[in-house]
């Protein structure tokens, strides 16, 4: 459907509003330049539900990049099991390795949330401590009875934009600092 030139800036604004409010907004056609990221969560372990959960999360909420499961050959994302806390290495803008990691989890944290929070990492987004369970990327701060999975709409933005505006990013490690946090 094609709008009137004067009634674009109107619908736009609403479609803002019940972003803003996290009332889902299914538009009639992607952006143009969706670009997806692939992942590769077969070294994930009893994970693997978890990872594919966080990515439909991102999916859900976010428009201008797409998580799809690799089919055969390269991922953009290897997602790891392994017994540490968990952590992204993010070697660019939808490129990297996740571990999700069993200390977390022992502790109590959610594994869905862990997931999202660690692919957020992937998208561009940086650890935000800030203690408030409705931001993802509060991740352990919030506590473990925090089940969030669902980025806020400063994340959301953010994400949009990095992969609207083709940012680039230089390779980096995100750990939690697990003393600092009791």
């Amino acid at each position: 459907m094609i709008l009137p030139r004067t009634l674009r800036p109107v619908v736009g604004l609403f479609i803002a509003f019940l972003l803003a409010l996290g009332v889902p907004v299914v538009a009639s056609a992607a952006p143009e330049n969706v670009r997806v990221v692939t992942y590769d969560a077969g070294q994930s372990a009893e994970f693997r539900d978890a990872v594919d959960a966080g990515a439909k999360v991102w999916n859900d909420n976010v428009q201008n990049v797409k998580f799809e499961p690799a089919n055969g050959g390269a991922a953009d994302v290897v997602v790891l099991a392994d017994d540490g806390w968990p952590r992204t290495e993010m070697r660019g803008l939808g490129e990297g390795t996740v571990w999700m990691g069993r200390q977390a989890v022992n502790e109590g944290h959610d594994t869905i949330r862990i997931a999202a929070h660690e692919l957020g990492h992937i998208l561009g987004l940086p650890d935000n401590r800030t203690g408030v369970c409705e931001d993802l990327m509060s991740g352990a701060s919030a506590g473990p009875t925090c089940t969030n999975s669902k980025p806020n709409p400063d994340e959301i933005a953010e994400v949009e934009r990095n992969f609207a505006d083709g940012v680039r990013m230089a390779p980096r490690l995100f750990t939690e600092d697990v003393l600092a946090l009791r």
